[in-house]
């Protein structure tokens, strides 16, 4: 399983004009399902966000959670994560769950997630989304926990 974590001042998701999630500060985390992964890698990824100090405390420096700083996270589904570009122009998704396997993945990431207190919002699985992210610093992390 891989994310991309973007701390934000603000973020949403919007399919078809209507806006369909939005949070203030925290985290889109961008999350990506390989063919091999289970539950238990969604629920540490999950463990991991909630605790990782990515947020500045009053000296500025970057040793605040989610949890501490009191964020919300926009969970999106983004299968583009496995995409393949060693051969050729074009990416291969060779190694992305199929959707019957990952959007149920995706949803145990968000609701273990919530079990740490977090607020969670989420995109629409399979959706065509525009995604507005104000990203805060800016603050990227790839994180991947790859199945055992």
């Amino acid at each position: 399983m891989r994310l991309v974590i973007q701390r934000v001042r603000k973020g949403s998701v919007s399919v078809l004009g209507e806006k369909v999630a939005e949070i203030n500060q925290g985290v889109v985390i961008l999350v990506g399902v390989g063919s091999g992964d289970t539950k238990k890698e969604a629920e540490w990824l999950a463990e991991k966000c909630a605790y990782l100090r990515i947020f500045e405390d009053e000296e500025g420096k970057t040793n605040l959670s989610l949890q501490d700083v009191e964020g919300e996270a926009l969970v999106v589904s983004q299968f583009t994560l496995y995409a393949d570009t060693r051969k050729g122009r074009r990416p291969s998704f060779i190694n992305a769950a199929p959707p019957e396997f990952a959007e149920p993945l995706v949803k145990v990431f968000a609701e273990a997630l919530q079990g740490f207190g977090i607020p969670v919002r989420m995109g629409v699985f399979g959706a065509h989304m525009l995604v507005e992210i104000e990203n805060d610093g800016p603050v990227t992390i790839l994180l991947e926990r790859e199945s055992s």
